[in-house]
């Protein structure tokens, strides 16, 4: 065992009331024999990091803090990850929007209908819980379509009815943790009209987008006919980012404006319709399609896209042997390069073109 470890436990192994100490015990063994055990896998190996991690927030010198907030956020996680694994096959889609939006506003209505539309094409939605349009998606899709990510606050942010007892509810303390979950676990952003939480959540979402640091996917501005909510905020994006230089043009494929759930939801299954899903292998960005490029459609890609590459071409591929790992995927076609990871845009801009091909 670690010696670090082994000096840290000490204390449980003594004066513990007999269901204590064999509980103490049996994790003391369970920590030996995972520490002990060979690396084999990925798993294993962080999983002792891990440890050894936690037994070095023992040094007086960490501040209580600190600890306190680690063990809360990895104790939620934890419980959260648990919690969506059984639905890990069913695609989802995050929704943000204003929990001061009332059910006889345009936009609430909207929302109900884009949970209800969604649900009805096989996907289930993920909302902050609370009321407004969370609580309207959550209608819409109905409690077994529903998952609730809530974040506890001292006002305005309680479980809404129809998710608070249910199972796939979960109540987080930070925000942090609360946004990794709704990008983690879904396929696809819904924002809706809302204050500083919901720009701040849009503007995390394409942040990692943009900056690659997670997989392209659509974000779809929604508000009901007549509410020009979203089209002043692009306006602000081009008047006082776009014109300073501090985003791109292409910056602007990474989201869509919408004033219907059907256009919503078309934007998402479109972007699904040949593409897939992308993973780096090396160098190499290894884009998974449902149906391969033809010659011709090839062709085009190295023409029109070429300023994607750092050098090659574009090349159709089959499954590389790194991507063993995930043998449900093997089957279908690639489309592989050495991609220059600085223009999110312009990615999606080839997914895009990808798709609106048409089917053979």
């Amino acid at each position: 065992m670690d010696k670090h470890l082994s000096n840290a436990t000490a204390p449980l192994s003594s004066a513990r009331p007999g269901g204590e100490l064999e509980n103490g015990q049996r994790l003391l063994k369970e920590i030996e024999q995972l520490l002990t055990a060979p690396a084999r896998d990925l798993k294993t190996t962080l999983l002792q990091e891990m440890l050894r991690s936690v037994v070095k927030l023992s040094d007086p010198n960490v501040d209580l803090l600190d600890v306190k907030i680690l063990h809360r956020a990895i104790k939620e996680l934890r419980y959260a990850f648990k919690m969506f694994r059984p639905y890990h096959h069913v695609p989802k889609v995050s929704i943000y929007g204003s929990a001061r939006i009332s059910p006889d506003d345009p936009n609430f209505q909207l929302a109900y209908r884009f949970g209800r539309l969604l649900s009805a094409r096989g996907f289930m939605v993920i909302t902050g819980a609370g009321p407004g349009i969370m609580w309207a998606a959550h209608e819409g899709a109905g409690k077994e379509q529903s998952f609730g990510i809530n974040i506890m606050l001292p006002f305005e942010q309680a479980p809404n009815a129809l998710i608070a007892e249910d199972k796939k509810l979960v109540n987080l303390k930070y925000f942090f943790s609360r946004k990794l979950l709704f990008v983690k676990e879904s396929h696809a952003t819904g924002l809706f009209p809302g204050g500083f939480g919901t720009l701040d959540e849009g503007f995390e979402v394409l942040t990692l987008i943009q900056t690659g640091k997670t997989n392209p996917a659509p974000v779809v501005c929604l508000a009901a006919p007549g509410c020009d909510y979203w089209e002043r905020w692009s306006e602000f994006l081009a008047d006082q980012l776009l014109s300073r230089g501090l985003i791109s043009t292409s910056d602007f494929a990474l989201f869509k404006i919408v004033h219907d759930e059907y256009s919503a939801v078309q934007e998402i299954e479109t972007f699904y319709r040949r593409y897939h899903s992308i993973r780096y292998v090396g160098p190499l960005l290894v884009m998974r399609l449902r149906q391969p490029l033809t010659p011709d459609e090839l062709a085009c890609v190295n023409r029109e896209f070429r300023d994607l590459l750092t050098e090659g071409q574009f090349e159709s591929s089959s499954a590389l042997a790194e991507e063993r790992d995930e043998p449900d995927l093997a089957r279908l076609p690639r489309l592989v390069f050495r991609y220059n990871r600085k223009d999110a845009g312009r990615l999606r801009q080839l997914i895009d073109w990808i798709n609106v091909r048409p089917d053979r």
